[in-house]
């Protein structure tokens, strides 16, 4: 396993670039955009993307977001971005319409466009005139039901359960409560469901709150894990044995996990995510086909499995499959 360095992140840090090696003048040049890097999911992902670049000899401009709330900001920096002569441009847009007219001029110079994580709606975005080259991410539906799948062994059939959202009408967040409820459909009865807009504090007020009102709560599936990390901490305030999913894998909730506090996680990878990004970029400029999707892979983290996650981050345990990786080959 490679060993890392930790990333430095101050508060006006919006900008990193990865030079590739001096010699390689002919480098590809990659503009990526990705949410704000107050969420560890998303530094990881910058991350994964910076040194697959340097790996690849591939010179990439990273912009982010100032928080995950500023779509406008996001969109703002890709119009600056779109105006300079980049050979690809690597998106991970904060809502499915925020980047779309940003990405105007970008489709009007021919330059592929590889959308990462979060979905640019495509109706949208062939109403604007262009079509991204491929899509990378998780499948959030498939994800949701792992969760789903293991909240039915963690608690009884029949139990009352909660779901907290991230951003009201946010298409990864929808994605991943509709999976959940389909795995536990007939199975587990759903109470109540709230939007806690990706936020840890408004996680747990709300999980306060439902606590209160459902004193015979068996679980909660929270969206991501800043807000699980809420929720749980609610759970705990209120001594109750009640069992908290979330999703996305950061540290501190395999940490969590691996404590006995969360019950579970289903990790994503977004410096894996990243890196493919880079990939796709590379195969983009090279003129090669592209999958119009290539699968992020995702792993149910319990406490069987939570330390060696921990061990193997910010990496799956093991190799993926990678298409990307193969037709670069």
């Amino acid at each position: 396993m490679r060993v890392f360095n930790s990333l430095a992140i101050g508060a006006g840090l919006l900008a990193t670039t990865m030079m590739a090696p001096a010699h390689a003048e002919d480098a590809p040049k990659v503009a990526a955009i990705v949410k704000g890097l107050d969420n560890p999911f998303f530094q990881t992902m910058q991350k994964g993307i910076e040194e697959q670049a340097q790996a690849d000899g591939v010179d990439v401009t990273v912009q982010a977001a100032a928080n995950m709330g500023d779509a406008t900001g996001q969109a703002d920096r890709l119009t600056a971005m779109a105006l300079q002569d980049f050979d690809c441009y690597l998106v991970n847009p904060i809502s499915v319409s925020n980047l779309v007219q940003a990405l105007v001029p970008v489709a009007q110079k021919k330059k592929p466009i590889i959308n990462i994580d979060s979905t640019i709606d495509a109706e949208q975005a062939k109403a604007a005139g262009f079509t991204v080259s491929t899509y990378i991410g998780t499948d959030n539906v498939a994800a949701g039901a792992l969760a789903g799948e293991e909240m039915l062994k963690l608690v009884p059939k029949g139990s009352k359960v909660a779901l907290v959202a991230g951003i009201v009408g946010d298409v990864g967040s929808n994605a991943r409560i509709k999976g959940f409820k389909q795995a536990v459909e007939g199975k587990l009865e759903v109470v109540v469901m709230v939007s806690a807009d990706w936020d840890r504090e408004k996680a747990l007020t709300a999980a306060t709150d439902i606590l209160a009102a459902h004193p015979d709560l068996a679980g909660f599936f929270a969206a991501n894990d800043i807000m699980a990390l809420g929720v749980e901490r609610a759970v705990q305030t209120s001594s109750k044995d009640v069992k908290v999913i979330g999703l996305d894998g950061i540290v501190d909730a395999l940490k969590s996990v691996a404590a006995g506090e969360l019950s579970a996680t289903v990790a994503q990878y977004p410096y894996v995510v990243g890196a493919m990004g880079v990939e796709a970029c590379k195969v983009a400029v090279k003129g090669k086909e592209l999958p119009a999707y290539v699968p992020a892979p995702v792993l149910l983290i319990n406490k069987d499995n939570a330390e060696a996650s921990l061990k193997n981050f910010p990496r799956p345990g093991g190799d993926y499959p990678d298409p990307l990786r193969e037709i670069l080959k």
